[in-house]
């Protein structure tokens, strides 16, 4: 069941990757976060209320358990993790075509693994590591694939970007599995999800905050006293945002919340393996490369699908592995 849930996440996930693409094209990245976490936080904010006030959701999956500081404390370091890795990620994304983030990030778990067997004694029988031998093959290729597009790995920083967002989220993975796991802390997933969406709202409205008290103190120095009325937070927000901006965020919300509700439960069921979930969670990058393709319309596709297949073939060999 957990591994059919894994699968469920991934496609979620490649409508995510491809909807926050498109909101990156148009506004700045501050902006599509903070957007992005708010609306994410009103998604939730009815199961929190809902639970805290009324016994409507006792017993059901919707159910957002109470805790304290010492629960909350843990969710804050999730919060800050993932909001890193997104920061980076989101970086290198506006500023590289999606059919090569997608392949690059379908490498996550490969450091999941390796954290997974060190961290929390996982082995991998042989089909799983001639997978991740495959996921780590196809990373070098798609280097030379991105030199078509004068892309150089080694030397462009939005690629390391893309990396270091990898890294954290590797990172959170592990995490997650710490927090939820029964053999770990053993949190309740939904106040796990429902509350690090709020406090990332709170960490990326205040650095959005920051960013516009600086933009007005450049921009009083710049201008003759009273010449120029200082613009609202808020106003400074909906000038940023493209025509199709609001709507377009809201899907990435929509998606990234349902991924991860499903990726949440697949990891509080008995068995369910860390290191094979990320690594299907990554089949997202079929969906998002098919969007690049299509509505992006990217180049060098024919290179691009050899690597991509052995990212896929990779997959594959995991999931033989895993049954």
């Amino acid at each position: 069941m957990w591994l059919i849930l894994a699968f469920l996440s991934a496609a979620l996930l490649g409508f995510y990757d491809s909807f926050k693409k498109k909101a990156l094209q148009d506004n700045s990245v501050s902006t599509v976060l903070f957007l992005n976490t708010l609306f994410s936080t009103l998604i939730f904010a009815p199961f929190i209320i809902l639970s805290y006030t009324t016994n409507v959701l006792d017993g059901s999956i919707f159910h957002v358990a109470s805790g304290g500081w010492e629960v909350h404390k843990w969710i804050i370091l999730k919060s800050i993790i993932v909001l890193s890795s997104w920061t980076f990620g989101y970086l290198g994304m506006k500023h590289v075509p999606l059919t090569i983030y997608g392949p690059i990030n379908a490498t996550r778990p490969v450091l999941v693994l390796l954290g997974a067997i060190l961290v929390y004694g996982e082995r991998l029988n042989v089909w799983q590591w001639i997978g991740v031998a495959l996921a780590v093959v196809s990373f070098f290729m798609l280097s030379r694939s991105g030199k078509k597009e004068g892309i150089n790995f080694s030397h462009n920083r939005w690629i390391w970007f893309i990396v270091i967002g990898a890294v954290l989220g590797a990172i959170s993975g592990l995490y997650d599995k710490y927090l939820m796991n029964p053999e770990g802390l053993g949190l309740d997933r939904m106040i796990v999800q429902s509350w690090y969406n709020f406090y990332q709202m709170i960490m990326m409205g205040i650095v959005l905050a920051l960013i516009h008290h600086t933009s007005i103190s450049k921009d009083s120095k710049d201008t003759t006293a009273g010449t120029k009325k200082p613009t609202s937070f808020f106003r400074t927000i909906a000038a940023d945002l493209h025509s199709h901006g609001v709507l377009t965020i809201i899907m990435i919300s929509v998606f990234l919340s349902a991924a991860d509700f499903v990726y949440f439960y697949a990891l509080s069921l008995p068995g369910a393996m860390i290191s094979i979930v990320s690594m299907v969670r990554r089949g997202s990058v079929i969906v998002s490369f098919l969007f690049g393709a299509a509505f992006f319309h990217e180049k060098n596709l024919r290179s691009k699908t050899v690597d991509l297949a052995l990212v896929l073939l990779g997959m594959i060999f995991l999931w033989i592995g895993g049954h």
